[in-house]
């Protein structure tokens, strides 16, 4: 499998609650941009994926709220490879401010084709998560 991706991230105003606290909905979308980024980091052009009839949707998500992340933090994502099915990735995910992980999340990718139903991961995308030549 291929090596874990770290996204730095900053939190802003917006990312916050009224205490200054990271609402716990914007970790979910700190995981997404992680997986993004680390895709786009691979040479893979999710609009192109698109295009071609392969959409990803997240079919299971498990979260772990284990500290609070609060307004000004700089934050890293990472984000690594569990394994890898015919039509699904399963990665973990990790929000941390230094070496404390705040947010810990087990997360189940599925690959759909134009009915909207499962269909296999396209090759070069299976290379590039795998670190295959």
């Amino acid at each position: 499998m291929s090596a874990a991706h770290r996204l730095p991230v900053t939190v802003w105003y917006e990312d916050t609650d009224m205490g200054g606290i990271v609402y716990h909905a914007n970790y979910l979308k700190f995981v997404e941009r992680g997986r993004s980024a680390w895709i786009a980091k691979l040479g893979i052009d999710q609009e192109a994926l698109r295009q071609a009839g392969t959409v990803f949707a997240v079919r299971r998500i498990e979260a772990d709220y284990l500290a609070p992340a609060r307004f000004a933090d700089e934050l890293v994502v990472e984000t690594r490879i569990r394994s890898i099915g015919p039509a699904r990735c399963d990665m973990a995910q990790s929000v941390l401010r230094g070496e404390t992980i705040l947010f810990g999340a087990r997360v189940t990718l599925v690959a759909l084709g134009p009915s909207g139903r499962p269909t296999r991961l396209p090759a070069m995308l299976r290379d590039a998560l795998t670190g295959a030549p």
